[in-house]
């Protein structure tokens, strides 16, 4: 039998720069009774992401922001313990979005079965899930890498990254990786296969990211912004192509003081013919089932690898997730409940 209460975790208030502890809070609250049509979810991993930053504000956005007082968003991967709904049944593990609790209600709408003995469950959050699927859709779609291109992709080390710069190399183009420290640079490297790597942390990165990219760069993969681009931004071909994923260093409203560059940097583009794109990975939903077929089979074959980084606990979420807008999780992280 279920306990009597959930757990939950709320967004406290909005946070203005980064977010802390304080935006966050732990609530018990009695336990969700499925109605007719319904499941009742036991979650056993939740997902962190860095566009959840985004949904902690209220501003216009692709989504509806995070309510406060309302149950931080997140995707899960849950165990059906009660089931009123006729396509599922206790025991089912499922892929759902219930965000950051332990028990949930869901209604079936946007619920994928997963089969534990095809792959680990946790993979759906990550190298088979969202994550995975943005970086596939994203380069292929928008990046079009050609064999023999170079292709550069920041914060390589992590869920998105990570799978863009395989990727690459399975089509033939040259990957170059930027990431933060000796660790996740060895492991870009090492483990990933790309061709070079290149510490952002180092004092002569631009210069390093020059030499590593001698024929320039063909396609830049953009997940974090900031200074990285600044030195992304010189070294792009004629007729790159820029996939605008994501813009973790300007999350938090701490763009450096500077000149404003945007009529320098818009006559680049008009110059060099380059084509940036943002996107939002809903956009490609019609690609789902190649990618769950190329990626499955990439894995099989050796040629796609994950790291994932595991901490434990729903009361470590808020703690863990201020961390991966900081750089700290070293692979896809996870909560596992």
């Amino acid at each position: 039998m279920p306990p009597e209460t959930n757990q939950r975790i709320v967004l406290a208030k909005r946070p203005v720069g980064w977010p802390g502890p304080e935006h966050f809070r732990l609530e018990e609250v009695p336990m969700p009774v499925p109605k007719a049509g319904e499941v009742l979810l036991k979650i056993r991993y939740l997902s962190l992401d860095p566009y959840m930053r985004g949904r902690m504000n209220a501003a216009k956005s692709y989504a509806k922001p995070v309510e406060v007082d309302a149950v931080m968003v997140g995707g899960t991967v849950a165990e059906v313990i009660a089931s009123r709904h006729p396509d599922y049944h206790t025991g089912d593990v499922v892929l759902s979005y219930s965000g950051w609790q332990r028990f949930a209600v869901c209604d079936g709408t946007g619920l994928r079965k997963l089969d534990p003995a095809a792959a680990p469950v946790t993979t759906a959050l990550g190298v088979l899930g969202m994550p995975g699927f943005t970086a596939y859709a994203g380069l292929l779609t928008i990046g079009k890498p050609k064999p023999g291109e170079t292709v550069v992709v920041a914060a390589a080390s992590g869920a998105v990254g990570s799978v863009v710069g395989q990727i690459a190399r399975i089509k033939g183009a040259r990957a170059v990786g930027i990431a933060g420290g000796a660790d996740k640079c060895a492991f870009v490297r090492d483990v990933l296969g790309f061709d070079a790597v290149v510490d952002h942390r180092s004092s002569d990165f631009a210069a390093q990211l020059a030499a590593a990219c001698p024929e320039g760069i063909d396609v830049y993969f953009e997940n974090v912004g900031g200074p990285i681009w600044n030195a992304v931004f010189p070294l792009l071909n004629d007729f790159a192509r820029v996939p605008v994923c994501g813009l973790i260093a300007q999350y938090n409203d701490e763009a450096p003081a500077g000149p404003d560059r945007l009529a320098g940097m818009m006559r680049q583009v008009l110059t060099k013919s380059l084509s940036i794109r943002g996107y939002i990975v809903y956009e490609f939903a019609a690609q789902q089932d190649d990618f769950y077929r190329e990626a499955a089979g990439w894995i099989a074959a050796g040629r796609l690898r994950y790291r994932e980084d595991i901490v434990d606990g729903l009361e470590t979420a808020p703690k863990a997730f201020i961390g991966l807008l900081r750089g700290a999780n070293f692979g896809k992280l996870i909560v596992r409940l």
